[in-house]
């Protein structure tokens, strides 16, 4: 599943890192557990909150004592870093993630943010110190006479139910069949939690977060155009882990280097968003296709990234993402397709299992014609789960559909729902910071730089 990855698809590259911000916001294994270890769901230790409350950006908030070194001395405000100059590349303060800044190498660059997951590779590091950013602007909007305690409050709410937005309205309609979205937000759930009181902590169901959401490893590309010093063909995804203080070792340095720094307008499509001065001066990165391929790279992970040992040798099966993907499912006893066919059955879902021919064949993705018919016979019958949904994507239109969209978009629905701010029980809400009630990921970003094409592209340049 890692030979050179799918095709190209039509989503900007940039929403595959967003994706990877907001699981993080959701889910977090804690089990100490090895890998291949059997476990059973009831076991697995949830290190995140199940709902969307940006609790990876926040952590317990400003009064908490472990929580209040992420904030400046203000108690509202969320601390940013500087980067380090390089040659021409001068020094960009609050573009880089605050950091510790003390102690040995390693302690010295490590992000003081609530989860480090966010530090494990440049793009999703880029996209947490826009949140960052984000929230500092909405706390800059707010009147200064507000005791600290509400105008944090009423910031964390505003911010919390504009992600609540984009997720809805943005994010998931691109990766999800945008049909099932619709259905799941006007009509309710029919498969996770039906009939959960809204207020009630949500769970997580294993089916997202060790199957279905991980559709975005199927997005990443080999490599990005990424801004005006490592263009196209040279912003590898190496380099995407190495420039990082979690999958890499920023470099050899203390901070973010600002030859680094990300343009976003390579990365989602401003001209899209009716703002055509912020056009690329290439193509937008399109993320991969979603589908059963994972680029090479992602066959050696860097150890850190998985709480690996350093010593794992290159190539060891261990560092693939595939295997790790599929060999979690089986720890867990996952169902298999087939049987989340019948549980959506069960449960009022009318939904088309996969033929034979299309998990033995699919549409360009992952070739298992290399199997004995045995083994064929086997897959077919029980298909991991992952492997699966990924199945229904890529012989879709490179969206979830089917049983992978129910899972994902039931999911967000009851997260969202049981979060301390919800969008669904604040139906008087509106987006502020948008475009009327337009608001995506270029809105959250053109907003968070203060509509600074400086920002959006600290670089310059084309």
């Amino acid at each position: 599943m890692t030979r050179g990855g799918g095709g190209r698809g039509d989503i900007p590259a940039g929403y595959t890192y967003l994706g990877q911000f907001i699981d993080h916001d959701l889910t977090m294994d804690a089990t100490d557990v090895a890998l291949g270890e059997d476990i059973t769901p009831a076991e697995l230790l949830q290190g995140r909150s199940p709902t969307l409350d940006l609790d990876s950006l926040y952590g317990a908030g400003p009064a908490d004592s472990v929580s209040a070194r992420f904030y400046e001395a203000d108690g509202v405000h969320l601390r940013t870093g500087t980067t380090l100059r390089v040659g021409p590349d001068r020094e960009k303060v609050g573009h880089d993630l605050p950091r510790v800044g003390t102690g040995a190498a390693r302690a010295r660059r490590r992000a003081l943010i609530p989860d480090p997951r966010n530090d494990e590779n440049l793009i999703v590091a880029q996209t947490h110190v826009a949140m960052i950013r984000f929230h500092n602007r909405v706390v800059d909007k707010l009147p200064a006479s507000l005791p600290p305690a509400q105008r944090f409050r009423q910031a964390r709410r505003a911010v919390t139910l504009h992600y609540h937005w984009l997720i809805r309205h943005d994010y998931l309609p691109r990766i999800v069949d945008p049909a099932v979205v619709e259905d799941v937000f006007t009509h309710g759930r029919k498969l996770v939690q039906p009939d959960a009181a809204p207020t009630e902590m949500p769970t997580m169901p294993v089916e997202f977060s060790v199957a279905a959401f991980r559709l975005g490893h199927s997005m990443v590309r080999p490599v990005y155009d990424w801004n005006r010093r490592f263009p196209q063909g040279v912003g590898f995804l190496d380099y995407m882990f190495q420039f990082s203080g979690l999958g890499g070792d920023l470099g050899g340095e203390d901070r973010l280097l600002s030859n680094w720094l990300a343009d976003w307008r390579r990365m989602y499509d401003f001209a899209a968003g009716d703002r055509p001065g912020l056009a690329p001066p290439a193509a937008v990165n399109m993320a991969q296709r979603i589908d059963t391929l994972l680029t090479d790279p992602l066959k050696n992970l860097p150890p850190s990234t998985f709480g690996g040992a350093a010593g794992i040798p290159f190539d060891d099966r261990r560092r693939n993402l595939a295997f790790r993907n599929l060999t979690r499912g089986s720890m867990l006893r996952l169902a298999s397709g087939q049987q989340m066919v019948e549980r959506l059955r069960a449960a009022g879902v009318s939904v088309q299992p996969l033929s034979r021919r299309q998990i033995l064949q699919g549409n360009g993705g992952a070739s298992v014609g290399g199997l004995s018919e045995r083994k064929k016979d086997a897959l077919v019958a029980h298909t991991p789960l992952w492997f699966y949904l990924l199945r229904e994507a890529e012989t879709g239109d490179g969206r979830l559909r089917r049983v992978g969209a129910r899972i994902v978009a039931e999911t967000f629905h009851r997260s969202m729902e049981g979060s301390r701010f919800s969008l669904l029980r604040s139906p008087g809400f509106h987006p502020a910071h948008g475009r009327g009630d337009v608001f995506e990921m270029t809105d959250l970003l053109f907003f968070a730089f203060a509509g600074k094409k400086a920002g959006i592209n600290p670089l310059g340049g084309a």
